[in-house]
């Protein structure tokens, strides 16, 4: 029998030890999506939001993915019907919608990813997804298998946490500290106290609610900050920010500079 087993959402059911640590692929590439793959990180977030991928680029990166320990998590560019069923068609198994900011708006986030009695996804028989319909019971167990992660970008999401958590179908809870601080009157600065302040509190809602949380940080050291706060998983920078970041160095290096100041990374989640 083929699997269709989702590692990812097997461990969310039991958490280990250790969050498992991923980071941002931005270069909508799958020749570094692999590489970043074979590197190290339990997880990868493939993101459709500010990268111009589209589900046929997604399929071939996914494609890459699947080659190395790695597991993705596909985060939309919005909580749309066609969007989901799409990508989920195209061999996604854990979604993350970005700007959730209620209960009604997380219950059709689900709705889009389930087949019916408990959504609305569309039916078809042959796509990636089924491993091109050689899965013979995908259709019985997409339902469990499919992970929804959906996004809290803002104060007024992270105080309807607890309601959010509460709706059935929803695997974890995801922290978008740029847009956060943004939303807070501090961007481009996820360290200002009131926005730690609040991603602190967000942590302690979800462990009291049950539910695993996510987040990224920009550096190890915010990283580890993050961890001590109770996050479940956490992601570090991304792919196209480690690569520059490094150029800089050894560039600065050679050329007896500074390397250049760069920007906080995860000021574009």
């Amino acid at each position: 029998m083929i699997s269709i087993e989702n590692r990812f959402k097997s461990w969310l059911k039991g958490q280990g030890p250790k969050p498992p640590l991923g980071t941002w692929l931005m270069a909508a590439a799958p020749a570094t999506a692999e590489a970043m793959g074979y590197s190290g990180f339990d997880f990868l977030v493939v993101d459709m939001e500010h990268v111009p991928i589209e589900v046929s680029d997604l399929a071939h990166i996914l494609r890459a993915i699947g080659c190395t320990p790695a597991d993705a998590v596909v985060r939309l560019a919005w909580n749309d019907q066609v969007l989901v069923k799409r990508v989920l068609d195209a061999g996604a198994q854990t979604i993350m919608l970005p700007f959730v900011q209620n209960a009604e708006e997380t219950r059709q986030a689900v709705s889009f990813a389930k087949y019916p009695p408990e959504g609305v996804r569309g039916v078809a028989a042959v796509h990636r997804g089924s491993r091109f319909g050689r899965a013979a019971d995908y259709l019985k167990r997409a339902n469990e298998q499919v992970a929804v992660i959906v996004q809290l970008e803002t104060p007024e999401a992270i105080e309807r946490l607890p309601e959010i958590a509460a709706v059935p179908g929803i695997d974890a809870l995801f922290v978008g500290p740029g847009d956060l601080a943004a939303a807070m009157g501090h961007i481009g600065n996820i360290a200002h106290p009131d926005v730690q302040g609040l991603i602190k509190k967000a942590a302690k809602m979800a462990q009291q609610a049950g539910k695993p949380v996510g987040i990224v940080g920009p550096n190890p050291d915010m990283v580890r900050r993050f961890i001590g706060y109770g996050y479940s998983y956490v992601a570090v920078a991304s792919d196209i920010a480690m690569m520059t970041s490094r150029a800089s160095e050894w560039l600065g290096a050679l050329r007896g500079e500074a390397a250049p100041a760069v920007a906080a990374p995860a000021a574009a989640y």
